[in-house]
């Protein structure tokens, strides 16, 4: 099933998908827009685009897991997403996704505008990474309780 995960950010907003098997999380860009409805709107245009069959919105808690004014804002667009598209949305543990983009990006000594105009899809990818190894964990459980 192909999954899109959103970073979202006040300017910013990154975009990336995963292939039909949920093996490869791949970046597809950023959108850039301030006025949340505009971007929600948006967000379910591509997923449309892309035929995701689920919408994964990061979601910035605080390193001890509450939820900040970021989270609550995250909150209230995935909410947005989800009134106007049918794709089911659903919110996922982002904390330090963007920590390992840029981990990433150093690694491909990728810097200046090149960097900016691409954090955002990488943060998405690392968070559909992160979305994608759970989902795989939990089908290899049921897997192994059905056995019992």
């Amino acid at each position: 099933m192909k999954i899109m995960a959103v970073d979202f950010g006040d300017v910013r907003t990154g975009l990336a998908v995963c292939d039909r098997t949920e093996t490869i999380a791949s970046p597809i860009g950023v959108i850039e827009e301030r006025n949340m409805q505009m971007l929600a709107m948006k967000v379910a245009h591509m997923a449309e685009q892309y035929e995701a069959k689920e919408i994964v919105v990061g979601l910035p808690l605080n390193m001890n897991g509450s939820r900040g004014p970021r989270a609550q804002k995250c909150e209230e667009f995935a909410g947005m997403v989800n009134e106007v598209t049918e794709v089911p949305v659903n919110l996922w543990d982002e904390r330090s996704s963007t920590v390992t983009a840029h981990e990433y990006m150093n690694q491909n000594d990728t810097r200046g505008k090149k960097r900016k105009e691409k954090i955002d899809a990488v943060a998405a990818a690392v968070i559909l990474e992160a979305y994608l190894a759970f989902r795989r964990k939990k089908s290899e459980q049921e897997r192994e309780n059905a056995g019992e």
